[in-house]
């Protein structure tokens, strides 16, 4: 029993450690971008989000280099798991989400592809440092592009993207220097914690790697997303709440995967099988979810917001039960089996509904 305290003892210091050290990363890079003269909208698109998915890279990263491939690739797909379901969800329990931005538009079809293209080579049960460098050029082109287009709406765009505030005092390049490096440090040994923790936890609970990425890792990571989504929708900024969580799944993909993907060289990622037949699937449902939900009327309700956070406690007790109540878990999953198909019932009528009345009021205009 003291060795399983000390090893939550031990994650739980990582992730805190995380988290200092993403705030830091954060101040230490934007603090430098403006001694450099790099504009504020470029930052917001680039830097500050890569430093909420900083997390997410340095612990699958390491993870990656460390030979824990499951944990690496687990810690991706919960992560964008935990950012549909839970950051959105409890974002739109807040506060209903009003979809305006057209970034935010165009980026669900995007994230949606990318999902799918990762679930495609998953599905091998590899994945290789080729297809690693194409999710990174995919991410170059995307961000080349994010950045050149926000002009043509500056207004709006200026809404979504997050409140860039540096004290006067603190733009000095050594205070920039030592921010930077201290975040990197504590992202490094936080990573490296919350590695050691959660593997040693798997082994003495003997469950897999995955499960704990999954879960308690990919929990930890996403708490920057949690907390900037959040106080993103008390301030009525739903823009920013909703890019948020749409730009962290997509970095979680394309940089945090597409590195990993690299880093592994010629033998590549190894993907666990319940990866492969479970979560990846359910990732990839949850992306095609959010479409019909920010189509009809682009607003995302406080009702959805609750079923979505509802779904989540579902799969997190679909993976607890097994290892818990194992003489419930037939009983469980026929319970998940009717929830998850009256949702998507719901989701197909929605759908049908919103083009229906697209139809109806074409026709309309064409009168008129």
């Amino acid at each position: 029993m003291p060795s399983i305290l000390l090893s939550f003892l031990e994650l739980i210091t990582g992730i805190l450690l995380l988290f200092s050290g993403g705030e830091f990363f954060i101040q230490g890079s934007v603090a430098l971008a403006l001694i450099l003269g790099i504009p504020q909208l470029v930052i917001g698109l680039t830097i500050v989000s890569l430093g909420t998915s900083a997390p997410e890279l340095f612990v699958s990263v390491n993870s990656s280099l460390s030979g824990s491939d499951s944990l690496a690739l687990s810690n991706i797909v919960g992560s964008n798991i935990f950012n549909v379901m839970v950051v959105l969800g409890g974002s739109a329990l807040l506060r209903p989400l009003r979809v305006e931005s057209r970034l935010v538009r165009r980026d669900i079809p995007l994230l949606l592809a990318v999902s799918t293209a990762v679930w495609g080579m998953a599905s091998s049960g590899l994945i290789t440092w080729q297809f690693g460098v194409a999710l990174i050029v995919a991410l170059t082109i995307n961000t080349i592009w994010e950045i050149r287009t926000a002009g043509e709406e500056p207004q709006k765009t200026q809404e979504a993207e997050p409140e860039i505030n540096i004290e006067k005092d603190s733009t000095s390049l050594l205070n920039a220097g030592v921010k930077l490096l201290g975040g990197i440090f504590l992202l490094t040994l936080g990573s490296r914690l919350l590695i050691e923790g959660a593997s040693t936890i798997a082994g003495l609970l003997g469950v897999s790697e995955a499960i704990i990425g999954l879960t308690i890792v990919s929990l930890g990571t996403s708490l920057p997303e949690l907390i900037t989504s959040l106080v993103a929708a008390i301030r009525g900024q739903t823009d920013l709440a909703i890019g948020n969580v749409i730009g962290s799944c997509l970095l979680n993909q394309l940089l945090v995967l597409g590195s990993c993907s690299v880093l592994s060289g010629a033998s590549g990622l190894v993907v666990e099988n319940l990866l492969i037949t479970k979560d990846i699937p359910i990732m990839v449902i949850t992306t095609f979810a959010c479409m019909p939900i920010f189509w009809t009327k682009g607003i995302i309700s406080r009702g959805e917001g609750g079923v979505l956070l509802g779904l989540y406690m579902l799969y997190i007790a679909d993976k607890i039960i097994p290892l818990t109540l194992p003489t419930l878990h037939s009983a469980f999953k026929e319970l998940v089996f009717i929830t998850i198909s009256l949702s998507i019932i719901i989701i197909i009528y929605k759908t049908i509904t919103y083009w229906l009345r697209l139809k109806k009021n074409s026709k309309t205009n064409k009168f008129l």
